[in-house]
């Protein structure tokens, strides 16, 4: 295929390959997707200097666009960001490997005996926007879990989403595997998203979108195959009346500036009216020192000069920039009716030393991450120990939260049996 087209044959035809590649990996022992893994993370590492050389390409057109700062930290890689993404698939490669895992048994009084087994979910059809790194990870998460992956990566990560594509490739032939395992759809072309929501003719199985919200809501509304929704990050942290304002203050200022461009940031601040006095002034002061922008109701406004008046919709509003919104809220009830009313059910947190408001906002809040004295920051799989993950499932069905290589799984029935025919 010629970069910058894409015909529907073309596109079928990947599908066709993957379906093939799916069959191999399927039946591939633990052994030998691990060694896969650890040659695509050695090849990463030998065609570093020419992943980074595409990489300062991919950065300069997107500084040449006008792009935000916070979408230029997204794509960059530098020789620490592309050896943690070697790691992870390290780490990938050493997770248990799910695939023909017993997960229950069930001994039937008329002598069947019925086995839960875990396998692969066939070819999955990630789309993501500016993260090269997801390449890496979501090529490796699908390869353990046996699964094989069409990537669609953004036009602005094309050139370095390519270069990692093609170490992995080299890492999946060296031990014997059909690179068509993880393929890359090689074409900027818009149309080759529709393709893939199509369903390429049945050889996709589950489409993973990871990027803006226009992004999900189109594969949400086009997609004619199952779809594990990575919806945006608009995560709330909710400082309580019961909150020590040292953990608060360090756990803010983590969750709003450690990576500003992550979806784990988090956008909104909700403190309760009982400590307005005490601990809303210095969390301000401490976010506008470190150079982050502070958009209040009339109650935060009036605590310092230098906050903007935020508007309706900055509570609906992911920044992914060093802005923050900051609302004072009637306690726990009414920090939770906000959260419902304008998060994006990813990551919410509540910083409070009452255990039993803990665990109501535990069981309260439906949120794929919901979070006690904890930066929001730690909605990542590789913090869950996952490795890596795809994206944040912010659904209900299926797999919810970090989309590691168990949520890339399916299941079916073995039943056993010693002649028994049903009356």
């Amino acid at each position: 295929m010629t970069i910058g087209s894409s015909s529907r044959e073309e596109m079928l035809e990947i599908g066709r390959k993957a379906r093939v590649a799916a069959r191999k990996i399927a039946l591939a022992n633990p052994s030998l997707k691990q060694k896969a893994l650890k040659a695509i993370a050695m090849h990463i590492r030998a065609d570093a200097a020419h992943i980074l050389a595409v990489n300062a390409e991919d950065l300069e057109a997107a500084k040449q666009k006008g792009l935000a700062s916070s979408f230029i930290d997204r794509l960059a890689l530098d020789e620490k960001r592309l050896e943690a993404v070697a790691v992870a698939v390290e780490d990938i490669a050493a997770l248990p490997d799910p695939i023909g895992r017993i997960t229950a048994t069930f001994d039937r009084p008329n002598g069947l005996v019925i086995d839960r087994v875990m396998t692969p979910l066939g070819v999955i059809g990630v789309i993501f926007e500016s993260r090269p790194n997801v390449t890496a990870d979501a090529g490796a998460l699908c390869l353990k879990a046996g699964n094989a992956a069409i990537l669609r990566a953004g036009s602005d990560s094309f050139g370095t989403s390519a270069a990692i594509a093609a170490a992995m490739g080299k890492g999946l032939e060296e031990v014997g595997l059909p690179k068509e395992v993880i393929q890359l759809v090689p074409t900027k072309d818009r149309a080759a998203v529709g393709d893939m929501l199509s369903g390429l003719d049945g050889n996709i199985d589950v489409i993973i979108p990871r990027g803006g919200k226009s992004l999900v809501e189109r594969v949400q509304k086009e997609a004619r195959v199952p779809v594990f929704a990575h919806l945006e990050g608009l995560c709330h942290i909710f400082v309580h009346e019961q909150a020590d304002l040292e953990m608060a203050k360090g756990i803010v200022l983590n969750a709003k500036l450690r990576r500003t461009g992550i979806c784990g940031a988090v956008e909104t601040l909700l403190v309760d009216r009982k400590v307005v006095s005490t601990h809303l002034p210095a969390l301000v002061k401490l976010l506008l020192d470190n150079g982050c922008e502070v958009r209040g109701d009339a109650e935060t406004q009036a605590v310092d000069a230098r906050i903007i008046a935020a508007t309706e919709e900055d509570w609906r509003t992911e920044y992914l920039d060093a802005i923050v919104s900051v609302k004072v809220v009637d306690g726990l009830e009414a920090a939770i009716a906000h959260i419902e009313g304008y998060g994006s059910h990813h990551t919410d947190a509540i910083i409070t030393d009452d255990v039993t408001v803990a665990n109501q906002f535990f069981a309260e809040v439906d949120s794929a991450i919901v979070l006690h004295n904890a930066s929001t920051q730690f909605a990542d799989g590789g913090e869950f120990g996952f490795g890596a993950e795809i994206g944040i499932a912010t659904g209900r069905m299926h797999a919810r939260g970090p989309v590691g290589v168990e949520q890339l799984t399916s299941f079916k029935y073995r039943v056993r049996g010693n002649g028994q025919t049903r009356p």
